[in-house]
């Protein structure tokens, strides 16, 4: 609980919490295109207080089974030693030996090998008829959400990008076919991206970190509009360049040299979003303001 901006503490899963779901539920074309989908905006708004209030028992029930694996396999740590074997052999690659691969198995915290555990507990501990009921549970999830970003990816460039910019007369037919084509690329992407994930540490902490840097400079522009009538497109721009350069700063001056480690990024990964929105905001009014005067 201390007000520590550096780990992981309260106040840092707080704020990041805050600025995601603040994006999810306010430009999130996966939720936007849901809000749509309702028969009136009464209806839009039930269904994000509906979203809202069971986001917590789950998001509690998930947390419980987390807790509940950590603990069964802190009491039996001889069932951990395939997972943490499996882990390091990912970790250092194809071209090592055995004993490379014990030396560190025997190192490993249990933030390098936590992504693991549930998988295993699926394969050797439920009975086979349930485990495939939840294995197919779990694809059914993970397409409905793939889908949903192949759809909302693919639609984004049909209409903000191509119409707007490439081709301000394409046809319906012609449209159609550009969303088909933006769909494959996406989902072409996805899977390049799923793919260099193998091997990861922690994929929720990859995951949390590139939604936070990509989220970062659309929310800050998003609040800047929303609630700043009066800032204008050169507001916005000149908001948006610096909080761009801010998230970049933030997201690579790890790759700095040591001698200029004075530079990096001090903070917490996860307060990428919360900074890079305050400077897009805060720099556009303050632009608004600056031009006022």
């Amino acid at each position: 609980m201390t007000f520590d901006f550096v780990h992981s503490s309260f106040w840092v899963v707080l704020l990041y919490g805050f600025f995601i779901n603040l994006n999810n539920f306010g430009m999130d074309q996966n939720y936007v295109q849901r809000y749509h989908a309702a028969t009136s905006a009464t209806e839009a708004n039930k269904s994000v207080w509906l979203c809202v209030w069971i986001y917590v028992p789950v998001s509690l029930l998930f947390f419980s089974i987390g807790t509940c694996l950590y603990t069964y396999y802190m009491q039996n740590p001889e069932l951990l030693r395939s997972i943490k074997l499996q882990a390091a052999s990912e970790q250092l690659g194809l071209a090592i030996n055995n004993s490379e691969v014990t030396r560190l198995a025997a190192t490993m915290k249990p933030s390098d090998y936590a992504d693991k555990v549930m998988p295993h507990f699926m394969v050797h501990m439920i009975p086979t008829g349930l485990l495939g009921l939840i294995v197919s549970a779990i694809l059914s999830a993970a397409m409905s959400t793939i889908s949903s970003g192949m759809n909302a990816s693919a639609t984004v460039f049909t209409e903000d990008i191509y119409k707007r910019y490439v081709n301000r007369g394409s046809t319906e037919k012609n449209s159609l076919k550009i969303l088909y084509i933006a769909t494959v690329v996406v989902g072409l992407i996805g899977m390049l991206c799923g793919i260099a994930m193998i091997g990861v540490k922690s994929l929720l902490d990859v995951w949390w970190t590139l939604s936070g840097i990509f989220a970062g400079g659309m929310l800050g522009l998003f609040l800047l509009g929303l609630i700043s009538k009066k800032a204008t497109n050169n507001d916005a721009l000149t908001g948006t360049l610096l909080g761009v350069l801010v998230i970049l700063w933030m997201s690579f001056s790890h790759l700095l040299p040591v001698q200029y480690s004075h530079l990096r990024y001090p903070l917490h990964a996860n307060m990428i979003i919360v900074v890079g929105t305050l400077s897009i905001f805060l720099v556009g009014n303050l632009s608004q303001k600056l031009r006022r005067q």
